[in-house]
């Protein structure tokens, strides 16, 4: 699966001038992205929400699961980023009525007011996994190790990058099982742990045969900016005759997130706790 940390590095059509592809002092407009991460929007009507859970399970949830958490042959569409994106059925609609017939998804012959509740009862899950303080925690160590030791040293390749006898040693004595949950899917920094810096996204621009190179503070499919060593902030427009390079840290991460069940989840969990 490809990493999508970042929007992807999709080129403009036909050649911009080279004096508009020059460093621009103003920043870009901030606009609402995701990048693959929840974020909180307005929740739907809670009668649209009720209609849209009985539609999805009826016709959705034996593939994607009853919560649209994934099931045996679908995938999560909580944290799906079709799903994400879509406002009132506008993306996923299209998918809903034309299926997908090479990945086993048939087509479903649903009226707009039907799509539309599906996707408020989409919303409403998104949001309850958001909204994360407004439920008390349970217990979340209730996989199994052993299948999470495999899955640490097998399909997910967690091994490639971490060790239990180096950089994880004793690391379920420095968190709660919460918050070793946090780490594994997002992480953060932490004492005697990676440093900040090393975490955070960079890019070089090359154009013109000059290259720029800093943080990464914004990137579309129109604009991409950085921070430089000196602190400078540099914006520009892309097009045909703009490289850009993204450096990821935690890119591995994040598509280990969206490729994950909540059984993987769990067992690595409970694998991570035994490190103490």
């Amino acid at each position: 699966m490809d990493l999508r940390t970042l929007p992807a590095l999709l080129l403009v059509l036909g050649l911009a001038p080279l004096a508009a592809q020059t460093p621009r002092a103003q920043q870009p407009p901030a606009k609402p992205r995701h990048n693959g991460f929840l974020v909180s929007r307005t929740v739907p009507d809670l009668a649209a929400v009720k209609r849209g859970e009985k539609l999805f399970v009826a016709n959705c949830g034996f593939c994607h699961g009853s919560k649209a958490t994934g099931g045996d042959t679908g995938p999560d569409l909580v944290r799906s980023p079709l799903a994400l994106d879509d406002e009132g059925g506008d993306k996923i609609g299209p998918v809903i009525r034309g299926g997908r017939p090479g990945k086993g998804m048939p087509a479903i012959p649903l009226t707009d007011a039907q799509v539309k509740d599906i996707a408020a009862f989409l919303r409403d899950r998104q949001q309850a996994a958001i909204d994360r303080n407004a439920y008390a925690i349970l217990n979340v160590v209730t996989g199994d190790a052993r299948k999470g030791e495999a899955f640490f040293s097998g399909e997910g390749r967690c091994n490639t990058c971490h060790s239990p006898t180096g950089d994880l040693t004793h690391i379920a004595k420095k968190f709660d099982p919460v918050g070793l949950q946090s780490q594994m899917l997002y992480p953060q920094a932490w004492p005697g742990g990676p440093p900040a810096e090393s975490l955070q996204p960079t890019v070089t621009v090359t154009l013109g045969g000059a290259s720029f190179s800093g943080r990464l503070e914004y990137i579309d499919d129109f604009d991409v900016a950085l921070r430089d060593a000196s602190g400078e902030y540099h914006s520009f427009s892309r097009g045909d005759d703009v490289k850009v390079e993204v450096r990821d840290p935690r890119a591995a991460h994040e598509e280990l997130v969206r490729r994950m069940t909540d059984a993987e989840m769990h067992n690595v969990l409970a694998y991570l706790e035994t490190l103490k």
